[in-house]
């Protein structure tokens, strides 16, 4: 049973431990104390489920390559405002 029981009592602290547990930094015990809190706190599950949104928007993010086009114009822009040194 959760001790906050979604009334908004859970601390920055909790927060961590969710984070940690997403990132898999957790024991087995504190996997499941965390995974029981989440299935007793909706606004702890709340922003786990944001969080994970989040992070799996960061990583698509960072596997997507840029257009040709956009690199290219990115990089004339920067020699107009910087000339290359000889």
């Amino acid at each position: 049973m959760s001790d906050c029981q979604g009334l908004g009592d859970c601390d920055d602290a909790r927060m961590q431990r969710i984070y940690e547990y997403l990132d898999g930094a957790l024991t087995h015990d504190d996997i499941a104390e965390i995974k029981d809190h989440l299935d007793g706190c909706p606004d702890c599950f709340e922003q786990y489920d944001l969080e994970c949104v989040i992070r799996v928007m960061v990583k698509r993010s960072c596997t997507e390559a840029a257009p040709e086009n956009l690199k290219n114009a990115i990089l004339d822009r920067i020699h107009s405002i910087r000339p290359v040194e000889a």
